[in-house]
């Protein structure tokens, strides 16, 4: 008799905690899932699966609080991350007419070269597709090879990005302006001016907006420097950095 031997062909399939039966499934056909089972009695039993993606929901526990985005996690590892996220934000933006960057549910925002990107549903579940190749070890203070704004901007990204803490971000940046940027090169102050832009409008906080785009505008910068500053940005159109306003190069032509 030959002896059983565990063989590499599992399949892991998460079982994640589910609020509501309407928003978690608006949500995520939304994102281009198929129902693959819906079962709301005698208990709560949902399956979704989207290309290689299976997904099963649940009854939540009583104390559970969505607005803590604590509920429940998946990753998923992939060859290459930026064409998941693409694809995601294409069905939302055909499904809703935009792409949900704040509150919940939400996608996060991608920056190019990224190596990961996190899907938040309306329980709080966060669903999280990573690059295969991505850095075993991440330095969570900053690059030790970097110093100064470079430095801080590493920190940034890697709250922004790992952690989904766009405040904290913010307020390293905000630092490291203050202690930095006075004889910094003005590309480097560009580009830190630039994140601070994009994170406040994630955040939806306007609070130092006109006073970092007064100090972009007036920084003496080369067309490449220009691009550079805008490079890791999601949302550099539709900042509209150049601009004084920050309603866009035909405002004044709208102007009577």
């Amino acid at each position: 008799m030959t002896e059983a031997r565990v063989r590499a062909n599992e399949t892991t399939v998460p079982v994640l905690p589910c609020v509501s039966v309407a928003e978690t499934l608006e949500f995520y056909q939304a994102l281009g899932f198929v129902i693959t089972y819906e079962q709301t009695r005698p208990y709560l039993y949902l399956a979704l699966e989207w290309s290689g993606v299976a997904l099963h929901f649940g009854t939540p526990p009583k104390d559970i609080d969505p607005s803590r985005e604590d509920a429940g996690g998946c990753l998923v590892l992939v060859d290459r991350v930026a064409p998941y996220h693409a694809e995601f934000t294409r069905a939302l933006r055909a499904a809703y007419g935009r792409v949900p960057g704040k509150g919940r549910p939400r996608i996060t925002r991608f920056r190019p070269g990224a190596s990961r990107f996190t899907v938040v549903d309306p329980s709080g579940n966060s669903v999280i597709f990573i690059q295969r190749d991505e850095p075993e070890e991440l330095e969570y203070g900053g690059s030790k090879s970097l110093t100064g704004l470079p430095r801080a901007l590493d920190n940034a990204r890697i709250f922004s990005e790992f952690k989904n803490d766009d405040r904290t971000a913010l307020r390293v940046l905000t630092t490291a302006l203050r202690k930095h940027g006075p004889g910094a090169p003005a590309a480097d102050v560009a580009r830190t001016l630039a994140t601070l832009i994009e994170l406040a409008a994630a955040l939806e906080e306007t609070d130092g907006v006109g006073e970092w785009r007064r100090r972009l505008h007036a920084l003496d910068l080369t067309d490449a420097e220009r691009r550079r500053a805008e490079e890791g940005l999601r949302d550099a159109e539709d900042l509209r950095l150049w601009d004084a306003t920050g309603a866009g190069p035909d405002a004044a032509a709208d102007t009577p």
